[in-house]
């Protein structure tokens, strides 16, 4: 049975040099020195290649989240550091990263795809950094920070400081702008329920007043 890690490495590899539709499984088999039959049961498809690569670069972040939250950081610093782990673990494979990015472009099937593996990817972040990601309102937060992700990947892209300075501007810009807004939204959502409030307790006042009067 061939590597896992060989099949990936020279998947990388290729999409690289070749670009998102530029080769496909056999050429992947040949760099790998595997078999087709082994590569396509590990990996059926590119899709299913681009999957693992995200996997295990979610992995890498989890894996630098410590034991418990620190009282000290805020949500906003949290999701700062889990998100520079992730460009740090893409910073190896960044020629294929761009490889990709430019082949989506063009393949709108294939990015409606990935933005799924996109989502498994942002709630592990949010985990990460101790935000749910379960239902509708972690849902909300996934495509959130997804949007932040794909703006940040485009200075990411293009950032070729030593430090990655251009990238933590980027990030730390994008998500103090979303901790601005949801603090926003969250004022807007009290204010709103105050005022259902509100209007429910002074209506329920006439109804009950109609009632006492209606009473033999």
């Amino acid at each position: 049975m061939a590597d896992r890690a060989a099949i990936l490495s020279a998947f990388l590899t290729l999409l690289a040099e070749k670009g998102w539709r530029g080769f496909a499984l056999r050429d992947v088999a040949a760099a790998a020195d595997a078999s087709l039959a082994d590569v396509y049961v590990a990996f059926p498809s590119r899709m299913a290649l681009i999957e693992a690569f995200l996997a295990d670069i979610d992995r890498q972040v989890l894996a630098g989240v410590a034991p418990s939250l620190d009282p000290d950081e805020t949500v906003r610093d949290r999701l700062f550091d889990a998100m520079m782990r992730r460009y740090d673990a893409l910073q190896p494979h960044k020629a294929a990263v761009a490889s990709l990015s430019e082949g989506l472009l063009r393949d709108p099937l294939a990015a409606l795809s990935l933005s799924r593996a996109l989502g498994r990817s942002m709630a592990a972040v949010l985990e990460a950094a101790g935000v749910s990601a379960d239902g509708a309102h972690g849902a909300l937060r996934q495509r959130a920070l997804a949007a932040i992700h794909l703006a940040v990947m485009r200075v990411w892209l293009k950032d070729d400081s030593a430090d990655q300075s251009k990238t933590m501007a980027a990030l730390d810009h994008r998500l103090k702008r979303a901790e601005h807004w949801a603090r926003s939204l969250d004022r807007f959502s009290l204010s709103a329920r105050r005022r259902r409030t509100t209007a429910a307790d002074s209506g329920d006042a006439p109804e009950a007043g109609a009632s006492e009067a209606a009473t033999p």
